[in-house]
């Protein structure tokens, strides 16, 4: 299932909004809001601009309960941001992964990062996939929702950090 959804930031400067992306306190922030029961957040920037961000968080399974009883009342996520060097505008891209720890769920894309109209915009585009023969393109929406809803809470982190 495709999936699609952007990220503004209230700046035109991409190092900033890059800033808080590679800033373990702000990811930590943001896993506080979307109310993880656990998390963990590990950043490795490298000498050429690049980074590489890894947020672990415990949610609980906020799913129907034909599905919870599948997965049980927590799940465990894992998000994946390997991003590139800055382009010479500041725009950047980085693969992203997502998946739930223990379970054939995931989600393959990219982020890009580019500044546009005064602002810089992450748009995050992907594939969600839940590998279970017959049920998985009926679990599919349920993960892109959830997904969404944790760019949502991200959006809301990065206004109170920017302003807008």
């Amino acid at each position: 299932m495709d999936l699609r959804d952007e990220i503004t930031y209230p700046t035109s400067d991409p190092e900033a909004a890059f800033a808080l992306v590679v800033d373990p306190d702000f990811r930590a922030e943001v896993c506080e809001a979307s109310h993880a029961l656990d998390y963990d957040v590990s950043v490795d920037s490298h000498q050429d601009g690049s980074a590489d961000v890894t947020v672990n968080r415990v949610m609980p399974a906020d799913l129907p309960d034909a599905m919870k009883k599948m997965v049980g009342e927590t799940v465990t996520i894992v998000q994946t941001e390997a991003w590139g060097a800055p382009g010479s505008d500041g725009a950047r891209v980085a693969d992203l992964l997502i998946s739930i720890k223990g379970q054939p769920a995931t989600m393959k894309g990219t982020i890009e990062m580019a500044p546009t109209g005064g602002q810089v915009v992450s748009t995050i585009a992907g594939d969600v996939k839940v590998a279970v023969p017959f049920f998985g393109k009926k679990i599919e929406p349920e993960i892109a929702k959830a997904i969404i809803a944790a760019i949502r809470v991200e959006q809301k982190t990065v206004r109170a950090r920017l302003g807008g």
